[in-house]
Formats: structure tokens, sequence, C-alpha cells
């Protein structure tokens, strides 16, 4: 398969909209070290309102006001789903305290209260059925999930968390992989499924099938 980037990224469906509030980036130092923070992407409009993964806790100041932009306040949000656990992609769910939140596979709501779900075994999260739901993507941690958007304008939008670093990422994801093997499966399934992926640390791309 091959990718095209598509830019700053707004997608206008039949219910939701879906808005990347900042792409995410994974910038290297010479000293090895590497400054990065995750994608963060708001799917909006029906009787959800999800955000998928909250950036790192540095984040805190911005993130209101990044979906504020869009008439949202993180009180209006239903529904958080963190890709996975790392610190730039769960560094601020205490912003969304009444949200139902999904952390790979950790499914809560209220205080405390643990709800039982298929994802470990493969089987989807329905969030809103025919539009938004959430599926395994095991690799760069074993409790890995993407939430996907179908009936979008531009097809069906996966948001990827770390299953993808970027749209040119071949060279350099398995190095991160906690399973390359399962990576590489769940990349192929998403490529599979999706007409648009947003990645973890880079701007949105179109599946380009040849």
């Amino acid at each position: 398969f091959g990718t095209a980037p598509l830019g700053s990224l707004a997608i206008a469906g039949p219910l939701y909209s879906l808005r990347v509030l900042r792409a995410g980036y994974n910038l290297p130092n010479p000293d090895g070290t590497c400054r990065a923070d995750g994608s963060v992407t708001l799917v909006w409009g029906g009787p959800l309102t999800v955000l998928v993964d909250t950036g790192g806790p540095w984040l805190r100041p911005r993130l209101p006001g990044l979906l504020a932009a869009h008439g949202v306040s993180p009180g209006d949000v239903t529904h958080v789903v963190v890709t996975h656990g790392h610190s730039d992609h769960a560094g601020n769910l205490n912003l969304f305290p009444e949200a139902t939140l999904l952390v790979g596979f950790d499914l809560s709501r209220g205080e405390g209260l643990y709800l039982p779900h298929g994802l470990a075994q493969g089987a989807p999260l329905e969030l809103h059925p025919g539009h938004l739901r959430v599926v395994a993507t095991p690799g760069h941690t074993r409790a890995h999930v993407s939430l996907v958007a179908a009936g979008t304008e531009l097809g069906t939008v996966a948001v990827a968390g770390d299953a993808f670093e970027h749209g040119e990422d071949e060279e350099e994801w398995a190095a991160l992989s906690e399973e390359p093997a399962l990576q590489s499966r769940s990349r192929r399934l998403l490529v599979a499924t999706a007409d648009v992926i947003v990645p973890g640390h880079g701007e949105p791309f179109r599946v380009v099938r040849e």
C-alpha cells in the first residue's frame, strides 16, 4: 500500500465530524533523546462526543482551548479513547472525570466502575453501531486500540494511535514495538479497513491501494 499526506484534516460526515486537534510529532535530538507528543483527535456532532488520545500532561494548559475552538468543553466529552497507556497519549485523563474512559483494554466510568468487553479477545467495542467502534490493534503495546469512524465524507477513518507512527514509518515502527509481528497484523487490518489513517505522531494520510 501507499500513503498520501492530507495536511490539516477536517472531515464532515452525515452525523459525526472528525478533526485532528493537534497532529503528533516525534523529533529526535543528537544526544539520543527525543521530543514527542501524540495526536489528539475529536469526534463530535452525533449523540457521542469522543476524544481519542489526550496528549501528554504538558498539553494540559492548551487542551481545553483546542476543544473550545470547536464549541466543546471537557464536560461535553462523553467518551475518551486512549489508544495505549504511554504518557504522551494518556496524560490528561483527569480533565474528563465524567466521561466513559477506555485506556487500552481498560473500560471504566464514574468512580472506578470497570466494565466488561471483548477487546482482549479480538471483539470490537461498538460505541455507536454503524458509526463508531473501537478495535484491538495490539503490537506497539499489547493492549493497544484504534477508533474506526465510518461514513465520513472521506470514507472510513481509523484513528490509529501508534499502530502507525506516521505515513512513512516503514523503516522505524518495528523498533518501537513491543510485539512487531502483532503490530504488522494490526497495520494490515487498518489498511484493509480505512480510507484515511490518523497516526500517533504525524499528519493524517490517505491509504492508497495499488
